[in-house]
């Protein structure tokens, strides 16, 4: 796939999007203790050879999601514009990403969190030989997914948990040296699955 095809199937993606419904965990509404935090993660889409998606992993003293693999991003503020904004000042604060790096095709649906966040991807696209500068109080290490991994049906697999005391399948993809799980995982599925119904 070249850049010029990735860009078409992600804005053709984000177009067909719902921004406001949830895509993922709706059966989760019922175990939170309140309404679910409104929460942005920017996805990254990496135009280098080859093409891949931007992952960090969290820093391990953290209160929330510690040692846990995440695309960047987290609350929306109130003095943020709307979810882009947010995503946006997040990637910014936890690598140092110039915003004016990212092209911004739009949002997905969002996905609710057992941690109780309500979160809203921000799909971005990135230029190949970016530096970051991963904050040593949320970044532990900032690496890319291959396209090819994220393309691959056979790739990601279920896997079973026991969450609030109900057993829950979740997704975890492959990769050496991390574990993608969780939402992120995921946001990753939902991503894939879309991209390969346009081959």
């Amino acid at each position: 796939m070249t850049p010029d095809d990735l860009r078409r199937r992600l804005s053709a993606i984000v177009a067909a999007e719902q921004p406001g419904w949830i895509a993922h965990g709706t059966e989760l509404s019922d175990m939170l203790d309140g309404p679910p935090i409104p929460a942005a993660v920017l996805v990254p889409f990496v135009l280098d050879d080859p093409l891949g998606v931007l992952l960090t992993k969290r820093t391990a003293h953290l209160n929330k999601h510690a040692g846990q693999v995440s695309f960047p991003g987290g609350r929306i503020d109130p003095t943020d514009a709307d979810a882009k904004a947010a995503a946006l000042r997040e990637a910014s604060e936890e690598i140092a990403l110039d915003s004016s790096q990212v092209t911004v095709l739009g949002v997905l649906s969002d996905f609710l969190t057992g941690t109780g966040f309500r979160i809203t991807p921000v799909i971005g696209l990135i230029p190949a030989g970016l530096a970051f500068l991963p904050s040593p109080n949320e970044v532990e290490v900032v690496f890319d997914l291959p396209l090819s991994v994220l393309l691959d049906p056979d790739a990601p697999r279920l896997r079973p948990r026991e969450v609030g005391g109900r057993q829950r399948d979740f997704w975890v993809w492959p990769h050496p040296e991390h574990y993608i799980w969780g939402a992120t995982a995921a946001i990753l599925v939902h991503l894939a699955r879309a991209l390969r119904a346009q081959e």
